[in-house]
């Protein structure tokens, strides 16, 4: 059987990119070489997925067509590739596709772009959306895609190496991803995160972007006031290779509804994932080893969360009480 040579157009989001690893384990258990396509700070997710043979990060910035680099380029990928799939909606993420002249482009209606697609999906609209890894499993135009759930793999000797340059021991410290691109409302205070990393019987890794290590910070330097080197922040001090090796060999990790909660769940390492205003019915960690804190589900908690989910930025009530009543303890009851 003759190779398929596919390019697949990555999303943009850590988390989205971790959810399209099965559709990749589809498309490569049938043939198909696959080469991703992905803006920089997702490419890494695409090289802890063996069935990925290349990753090509991309020179493309938030925002704008970018036409110009977007044709240079296409010109340079033109005849590599039989099909493309092309995982985001918009129109930018269909044209280099289209203009490297890829004879099959599979992707879903949206953004004026019936043009660029020669195999087109309906796009279900946001309240009727089935999860995120069904979405994009549909891509490979295969069936029984809903048991489908993400995994990534890295070799044990790099996630050793990079432990021994963080300082670190398998299974000998807890991660902490306190933050969450989307907002506010989607973050477990940073008080309840140092509450629980005080009472922990082990030091705590904080992990997360630059733009969050001020976030990082509120949280290690009152518990580090206390208990000398009880917290490292490495928000945005170490690549994301290194903050995936330091995810796989942790003991546990907590996190809110996040791109690093994600990947936690692909690893299959135990977790605890804080929801607020989003939903785990939309986008759970596919994890066995996962427990989900959402107050909305919990009979217990009065008077109910009628607001939730809400899937604000920020509360549009003002007091974020499905996130502030989650207490420390409440965590710790499930360590």
């Amino acid at each position: 059987m003759a190779t398929t040579n596919a390019l697949v157009i990555a999303p943009q989001w850590i988390g989205d990119a971790v959810m399209t690893e099965p559709l990749m384990r589809r498309l490569s258990a049938r043939g198909e070489r696959l080469t991703v396509g992905a803006l920089p700070w997702v490419a890494p997710v695409y090289r802890a997925m063996p069935q990925v043979a290349e990753v090509i990060e991309f020179p493309f910035a938030h925002g704008g067509l970018q036409f110009k680099a977007r044709r240079s380029l296409a010109k340079q990928l033109d005849g590599r590739f039989d099909t493309a799939y092309i995982c985001p909606n918009s129109l930018k993420s269909a044209l280099l596709p289209f203009l490297a002249s890829i004879p099959k482009r599979v992707g879903y209606l949206g953004e004026a772009r019936i043009g660029l697609l020669t195999h087109r999906l309906k796009n279900p609209p946001k309240d009727k959306r089935p999860p995120m890894v069904a979405f994009y499993s549909a891509l490979s135009g295969e069936a029984d895609i809903a048991s489908d759930r993400p995994q990534l793999q890295m070799a044990a000797s790099e996630v050793d190496l990079a432990l021994a340059a963080m300082g670190l021991q398998r299974g000998a410290y807890y991660v902490f991803a306190p933050g969450a691109e989307y907002g506010p409302a989607k973050r477990w205070p940073a008080a309840r995160f140092a509450e629980l990393a005080r009472r922990l019987d082990l030091p705590v890794v904080l992990l997360g972007s630059a733009k969050e290590f001020d976030l990082c910070n509120e949280i290690a330097a009152p518990v580090n006031a206390e208990q000398p080197g009880k917290c490292l922040n490495l928000a945005g001090k170490t690549s994301l290779a290194y903050a995936f090796s330091a995810i796989a060999a942790t003991k546990r990790i907590v996190s809110n509804d996040s791109g690093l909660m994600h990947v936690a769940a692909a690893f299959g390492v135990p977790q605890i994932a804080i929801f607020g205003s989003s939903s785990p019915l939309h986008t759970p960690p596919l994890n066995e080893r996962a427990t989900v804190l959402w107050l909305k589900n919990d009979p217990r908690y009065q008077p109910p969360l009628d607001c939730a989910p809400c899937f604000e930025r920020e509360c549009p009530l003002g007091h974020t009480r499905c996130l502030v009543d989650i207490a420390a303890t409440d965590v710790l009851l499930n360590i």
